[in-house]
């Protein structure tokens, strides 16, 4: 097929109606998993961006033209480039053209000339593939090389990122770029009316993050309902006086580019996006207040057993008898055995499985989700089926209304709608089968500007969580002392605190950012290369701002970043590790853990007391190879957990979605 066919099928038009998007695509497991493994193959035979020196080449002998040129000679080039391109597609010698001219006006608008690796990345993204490349090696930069070269094509380019803040730094700081091209660039934020949302969607270039885009698209469903199809659109659009096109917010979904590309499409994609109204509210606050009670006289063990890998209660046939004890004096609701048990389980989950300064926090007597792979605030979000209210009532909150779904649908099958979706992160080779089986994106590794210069300490593995803590602070002294700058990431805001406290009694200065601060991140993050700074910082929480060294610290040995606890995947322990060591800095990296942590809890069930007599030193690591081989077969048998449960969401999605198309009810 021609490019300039491809072309064309990516943008809104005759041919694709003034809303495209990709028809769902429904998957057999089996066809999951050949797909997962063909993933896998892909990106050992073929993870390296081939043709690399060719394409290089190429942008360098189109940049040689532009070298002598003024501003203005460049400008008057662009309306050309840009019917070539809408006209011709994107052919290798029009993108290599494109590409030039990013790179030589970035070098004049910004100061920052993208680098041969930056033009790699940019290529790839363009080709609908996710570009691996290395924290700090410049991914804000490399994604105006694809945006700018598919919207002069007439495509309009979404770019997502995980904050406000990020949409908002990221689109000013290249604008200079876009605006030279004649580009307009829109923002969508947390608060904006519809209007402004549908005038930032009609930009060439929309920034805006995936729960913005995604909550702004099922608005597009509810207003479009059943029916959407393209030829009965085009048709109502010129013929209906009160047309719904007119009400929509986006122009399809087109080309999306998403930074943070693993933490948005796997790490994100265990949770559905639903728009609720507000429903059933015959079940009260008296109510929530007496399941929690009843719940709390439940005996762990006898009435109810904890899964937690499945994040699940189960009732005893003993603890079914008991709450029809416990549920008499109150009568109504409680009589029935399935309301009773529903509530019962729901109440548990509330006690046991969700807690405070980790799953959320309590700020200004309402309960907000913490995100559980970046350490965010996610003030707008609550959970579903009445979870949300029973924490409400255990905290002592006022408790809200429970609200009825009117739309929803899942990260995957959302992003599988695009035309073409491409993507950039550290970290993604761990996961390119499930990017390829669910996605069907490839993942291609591009090499680092410099040579890294980052530092692997073997891990250290105590038996128990004290034992742990007083190795940290040690760790933390002894690097303090050199002058060195250090990273300390936990995975909770209770454990951030924790240390806080633990390094305040120790003497140790230093700053937390966890979710209580998320308006600081940025700021805090940006500082922690400093000399002598001690940065405590939940899981991911900064993510997407450089650490740069200060003067004299690379003499020093770099930032040193340390982690308490490992992750439930490799990945999120590399981008934590990636902090350090930027650009070819030197840095450094460890983690110190214990057999008490989280992700052991599973094997060890919390008691590890009887591991003392095969390891009697009180304060000792265990050997590193059986630490690692611990963590290793951990980290493994959670990823592949997890991986199911994202198969398994994408399964009750589809379903679903049948099922509401079967009522006639849109999404």
């Amino acid at each position: 097929m021609k490019e300039s066919t491809i072309t064309a099928q990516l943008r809104p038009g005759i041919a694709l109606g003034p809303y495209p998007q990709r028809e769902d695509q429904r998957d057999s497991w089996l066809d999951l998993a050949a797909a997962s493994l063909v993933g896998k193959f892909r990106q050992r035979i073929s993870g390296h961006n081939a043709g690399r020196d060719e394409f290089i080449a190429l942008v360098n002998e189109e940049g040689a033209h532009l070298v002598g040129l003024t501003d203005k000679q460049i400008k008057a080039l662009v309306p050309e480039l840009r019917q070539t391109l809408y006209s011709e597609g994107l052919e290798e010698r029009l993108v290599a053209r494109a590409f030039a001219m990013v790179r030589e006006v970035a070098g004049r608008r910004l100061g920052i000339r993208p680098f041969d690796v930056q033009l790699l990345g940019g290529r790839v993204m363009l080709e609908g593939k996710i570009a691996e490349m290395e924290t700090g090696e410049g991914k804000t930069l490399t994604a105006t090389l694809p945006a700018c070269t598919a919207a002069l094509a007439g495509i309009p380019v979404h770019i997502v990122t995980v904050n406000d803040f990020l949409v908002q730094r990221d689109s000013a700081w290249m604008d200079p770029v876009y605006r030279f091209f004649g580009l307009a660039v829109g923002t969508i934020t947390e608060g904006m009316t519809p209007e402004d949302r549908r005038k930032a969607y009609a930009c060439n270039i929309t920034y805006g993050t995936n729960k913005q885009l995604v909550f702004d698209y099922l608005r597009d469903r509810l207003v479009l309902g059943r029916d959407a199809r393209q030829m009965y659109m085009q048709i109502e659009r010129m013929y209906a006086e009160n047309a719904r096109t007119r009400n929509l917010l986006l122009r399809g979904l087109c080309f999306v580019i998403v930074d943070e590309a693993d933490s948005v499409l796997i790490d994100e994609a265990r949770t559905p996006l639903i728009i609720s109204g507000k429903g059933d509210s015959s079940l009260e606050e008296q109510n929530y207040a007496e399941a929690i009670t009843m719940a709390s006289r439940l005996t762990l063990g006898s009435d109810f057993i904890i899964h937690p890998r499945e994040h699940d209660v189960e009732l005893t046939e003993q603890g079914r008898r008991h709450a029809i004890e416990l549920a008499e004096p109150y009568g109504g609701i409680w009589m029935g055995p399935r309301r009773r048990e529903e509530l019962m389980r729901r109440a548990l989950s509330a006690l046991y499985l969700y807690q405070r300064d980790k799953q959320y926090i309590v700020r200004e007597g309402k309960v907000q989700i913490v995100d559980e792979y970046t350490g965010r605030v996610m003030a707008d979000r609550s959970w579903e089926r009445g979870l949300h209210q029973m924490i409400e009532s255990k905290e002592g909150c006022s408790v809200t209304g429970q609200q009825e779904t009117l739309a929803r649908i899942s990260y995957q099958r959302f992003f599988r709608r695009y035309l073409r979706v491409a993507g950039m992160t550290g970290t993604a080779r761990e996961v390119a089968g499930e990017l390829w089986s669910v996605y069907r994106l490839p993942v291609v590794t591009i090499p680092t500007n410099r040579p890294v210069r980052r530092c692997h300490l073997p891990d250290e593995v105590y038996l128990t969580a004290e034992e742990k803590w007083v190795a940290i602070v040690d760790a933390v002294r002894r690097v303090h002392a050199d002058g060195r700058p250090i990273l300390v990431g936990t995975r909770s805001v209770a454990s951030s605190e924790h240390l806080s406290s633990l390094l305040s009694a120790s003497g140790l200065g230093h700053r937390v950012l966890n979710a209580r601060q998320d308006q600081e991140e940025a700021e805090l993050i940006a500082n922690a290369g400093e000399r002598g700074r001690i940065t405590v910082a939940t899981n991911m929480a900064g993510r997407g701002t450089d650490i740069r060294l200060a003067p004299g610290i690379a003499e020093l040995g770099g930032l040193h970043v340390l982690a308490t606890e490992r992750h439930d995947s490799r990945r999120i322990d590399r981008q934590l590790f990636g902090r350090c060591g930027r650009q070819g800095d030197p840095g450094s990296y460890q983690a110190i853990v214990s057999l008490e942590d989280e992700i052991f809890q599973e094997i060890f069930k919390g008691n590890v007391s009887w591991l003392r007599r095969f390891f009697p030193q009180v304060g000792a690591p265990l050997p590193n190879r059986l630490s690692a081989l611990m963590t290793k077969l951990t980290q493994y048998a959670t990823e592949s957990h997890n991986s199911r449960i994202r198969r398994e969401l994408l399964k009750v999605d589809e379903q679903l979605s049948d099922l509401l198309a079967y009522a006639g009810q849109g999404e």
